[in-house]
């Protein structure tokens, strides 16, 4: 340590000399670099971290699943789960590091502006990135731990117009559905039905405004239904997509009620179809060539803490309906999910979660009727749904620690192994299940 401060400390002269002899050399009348000079000319070299109202938070997100499905992909990947999650067999994840770096708004209503980045590192930003289980090609190779997704990043201003008008523009995540992107944010350890037939993000703008403290809304128009880029009309045009939300809040704060809403100019254009090549005949109505159709998605969710369980407590539900058309026909889809989660005191609490997702033809998720030759498309012939349930148990054993552990189940029409058509043939019709899961969970947040 002694030798390595003393090549420290050498080094600095030498630099310090450098400086003066460089000076000397541009400008002979001009005085001998001092040690305040030096000082001010290393500290122009740094950049400044620790900036006023600057905030990083995040959290490390890991653990094991084990999905009792066997170890085929063309038999064993479970519909309706995010890749992840339905990797075949036992596995170890590294679910997500996340880092969150924000400057919020304050509550004052005055003109002000502030940002938002968040960053997600690991298998679960590796599928967010590209959901491309819709076509049936996950296995446990295609876990990444590596795997880097920019889940937003905006920058937020407040018009002091009323009580306030405040305005996001980048790329920020959906308010449509009750889980969030989050595993910890959410009361069970792997994700929804619903949550996983939702846009992740948009990119575009994004208005909130607080009417009082018992209504807000949301307005907002981006590039399309989980797109970077105005790619919904073939790629070419401006496609859009229009954004409302409602939320009302009970007197005391114990219970919302959310409403939100999305219409797109074109049929659903997002990662959830992982599209390889738009020009085989039996994508047309799934891909981004679809310049004739449109995307319409209500949500509404509430969630309510009684009060005579003192906060201990909290139900929750979610309802969903979705129509999209595209160049095949029209697709209409729906789901709904009720949870429950019970505080049973500082350290232990358990939740549940069961989901019905159903929809009238395969358009939107699995596959379900015949299907030919790669040219004569989907079966649209009968509908799909797929169930689960799920249990979850948690603990608080340690500050900015909490460990999970979850049971779940899946069945429903095509539930397991059931997988859309790709390039190589026909689609997987898949079995009933039931497919049962078991995992543990560990998150260190900060």
């Amino acid at each position: 340590m002694t030798t390595a401060k003393n090549l420290g400390y050498a080094l600095t002269l030498f630099l310090i000399a450098e400086v003066g002899v460089s000076v000397g050399v541009a400008d002979s009348t001009a005085d001998v670099v001092t040690a305040q000079d030096t000082k001010k000319l290393v500290q122009n070299n740094f950049v400044e971290t620790a900036q006023k109202g600057v905030v990083l938070s995040g959290y490390v997100d890991t653990g094991y699943s084990y999905n009792f499905t066997g170890t085929s992909q063309t038999s064993s990947t479970v519909n309706g789960r995010l890749g992840d999650d339905s990797a075949q067999q036992g596995d170890f994840n590294l679910y997500a590091v996340k880092l969150a770096l924000e400057k919020p708004l304050t509550d004052e209503n005055r003109a002000q502006a502030g940002f938002r980045m968040d960053v997600m590192i690991g298998e679960d930003a590796n599928f967010m990135k590209n959901r491309d289980s819709a076509n049936g090609s996950i296995d446990n190779a295609d876990q990444d731990s590596n795997s880097l997704f920019l889940e937003q990043a905006f920058v937020s201003f407040r018009v002091p117009v009323g009580n306030g008008w405040d305005f996001n523009v980048g790329k920020f995540v959906s308010f449509l559905g009750y889980e969030a992107l989050e595993r910890p944010v959410n009361m069970n350890v792997t994700f929804g039905l619903l949550w996983n037939q939702l846009p992740f993000y948009y990119t575009g703008v994004l208005s909130s405004y607080k009417f009082d403290e018992y209504l807000d809304g949301k307005l907002g128009v981006a590039n399309g239904s989980g797109s970077d880029n105005m790619t919904t009309t073939s790629g070419q045009g401006d496609g859009v997509a229009l954004l409302a939300g409602l939320n009302i809040t009970a007197p005391g704060g114990n219970a919302n009620w959310a409403h939100n809403f999305q219409y797109s100019t074109a049929s659903e254009n997002d990662t959830s179809y992982s599209v390889p090549d738009n020009s085989e005949p039996i994508y047309a109505a799934y891909g981004a060539s679809n310049a004739n159709g449109y995307t319409l998605i209500y949500d509404s969710w509430g969630n309510w803490s009684p009060k005579f369980a003192d906060d201990k407590l909290l139900l929750a539900f979610d309802a969903i309906l979705g129509s999209f058309s595209g160049a095949a026909g029209a697709t209409t889809w729906y789901g709904a999910a009720a949870y429950t989660k019970y505080q049973f005191n500082d350290w232990f609490s358990l939740a549940s979660r069961a989901e019905f997702v159903g929809s009238n033809n395969a358009g939107k998720f699995g596959v379900n009727g015949a299907q030919t030759t790669q040219n004569d498309g989907f079966g649209h012939n009968t509908g799909n749904n797929l169930w689960e349930y799920t249990i979850t148990a948690g603990f608080d054993v340690i500050e900015n620690v909490m460990i999970r552990a979850e049971y779940r189940l899946d069945w429903g029409a095509g539930a397991v192994g059931g997988s859309s058509a790709s390039t190589d043939g026909p689609a997987v019709s898949g079995s009933g299940g039931p497919a049962h899961y078991a995992g543990a969970e560990v998150v260190y947040s900060f």
